[in-house]
C-alpha cells in the first residue's frame, strides 16, 4: 500500500468513548475549530444522556465495540464517507470491571481498529489514551516515571491493569509498522473527577479515609481540562508519533489529598486495609479497591512529562478544584 499524502490539520475526527466526561469535552473542544469539517462521537449510551452540543458538524453513533462487525461498518461506512482522518480511542472500561466482554472492549477492539485503519482510505492518525496504571510501582524503582519505566507485567495484577498494559503494548508495537498510519499513545495520570472511573476519587468520597500507617506517598493527578488539551494537541500533531506521559499540575502527598477533600485521615495497620475496603465495596457499591492500589498507596509515583512538553507542547495548567482549597 502506498503512503497517504502529507497533511497538516485534520478534516474529521472520530472519538471513541465520547460518552465519557473527557470524551464529551474533547468533542466540544474540537468543534471550536471552525475549519474542522466533522466530529463523529461514538458511545454506548443514548444521545440524550451524553453532554454534547448541537452542531451540524457533530454526529453521534451508538456502537458496541465488543463486536468486530459494527467497528468495521463504522469505519468503512460513515467515517469513510465523511473523510475522517483521525481516530481518538478513549473507550476503556473502568477499574473493577472484569470478564471476557470487558477484555474484548479493552484490548480486542483496539486490535480490530488498528487492523482496519491500516487499509482505510482516509484514516491517517490514531491517538490512544493509555493510563499511568500501566507502570510498575514498587520499592526500589524510580519515583519519577519516564516512558521507559518498567510496566506492570505481573500475572497477579487485576484484569483492569493487565488489559491496559496489553492494549498499551499493542498500540506501541505498531508504531512505525503501519503504512501511512501515525500512532500517538498518551499515558495519562489519573483524572480526579466524577464518572471518570477514578479509584482515588471514589476513595476520597468516604467521610473517613483509611491509609497504611507510616506511609504518605506522593501522587500526581490530572484534571479533565488538561487531559482534553493533551488529546487535542495529539490530534493536531500530524507527522508526530510516539509515547507520551501526561501528568497533571497537582503533585501532593496522599494525606494532603485527604485534607483538601475535607475528609478525616485515619492511619491503620496495612494488612487490615484490603479486607475493610473490600467490605465497603460490597456493602456500598463503591469502586475503590485497596488491593489494586496497594503499590501507589505505599510508594510515590509521579509521571515525568518532559517528552510531552518538548514534542507535543503540552504543559498542565489547571489545578484540581479541591473542596476545601481557597
Amino acid at each position: 500500500m502506498s503512503a497517504r499524502p502529507e497533511w497538516r490539520s485534520p478534516r474529521g475526527v472520530l472519538v471513541l468513548g465520547a460518552s465519557t466526561p473527557v470524551g464529551a469535552r474533547l468533542c466540544r473542544t474540537l468543534l471550536e475549530d471552525r475549519a474542522l469539517r466533522t466530529v463523529m462521537a461514538v458511545g454506548l449510551e443514548p444521545r440524550e444522556r451524553v453532554d454534547l452540543p448541537e452542531d451540524p458538524r457533530l454526529s453521534y453513533h451508538r456502537v458496541d465495540l465488543t463486536h468486530a462487525r459494527p467497528v468495521h461498518d463504522l469505519l468503512f461506512g460513515t467515517a469513510r464517507d465523511l473523510g475522517v482522518d483521525v481516530v481518538v480511542h478513549l473507550a476503556l472500561h473502568r477499574a473493577n470491571d472484569f470478564g471476557d466482554r470487558v477484555h474484548v472492549q479493552n484490548v480486542e477492539s483496539l486490535r480490530w481498529l488498528l487492523s482496519l485503519s491500516e487499509r482505510h482510505p482516509t484514516l491517517r492518525r490514531l491517538v490512544f489514551r493509555s493510563h499511568a496504571e500501566v507502570y510498575r510501582v514498587e520499592r526500589g524503582l524510580p519515583t519519577l516515571i519516564t516512558e521507559d519505566h518498567p510496566l506492570e507485567l505481573s500475572p497477579d495484577a487485576p484484569q483492569w491493569v493487565r488489559d491496559r498494559v496489553e492494549a498499551d503494548l499493542l498500540a506501541c508495537s505498531q508504531m512505525g509498522m503501519m503504512a501511512g498510519l501515525e500512532l500517538a499513545v498518551l499515558r495519562c495520570a489519573e483524572v480526579l473527577a466524577p464518572n471518570e472511573g477514578s479509584q482515588l476519587h471514589d476513595y476520597l468520597r468516604a467521610p473517613v479515609c483509611l491509609h497504611s500507617a507510616g506511609f504518605d506517598p506522593m501522587l500526581n493527578v490530572l484534571t479533565q481540562e488538561d487531559a482534553t488539551e493533551a488529546l487535542r494537541l495529539a490530534v493536531y500533531a500530524g507527522g508526530l508519533q510516539g509515547l507520551f506521559n501526561i501528568p497533571g499540575t497537582d503533585t501532593l502527598p496522599l494525606s494532603t489529598c485527604i485534607r483538601l477533600s475535607g475528609r478525616l485521615d485515619l492511619p491503620m495497620p496495612g494488612p487490615l486495609l484490603a479486607p475493610v475496603y473490600e467490605a465497603r465495596r460490597r456493602l456500598r457499591g463503591a469502586q475503590f479497591s485497596y488491593r489494586i492500589n496497594r503499590g501507589r498507596f505505599h510508594f510515590a509515583a509521579v509521571l515525568d512529562g518532559t517528552q510531552a512538553r518538548q514534542r507535543l507542547g503540552y504543559e498542565p495548567r489547571h489545578r484540581v478544584n479541591w473542596p476545601t482549597r481557597h
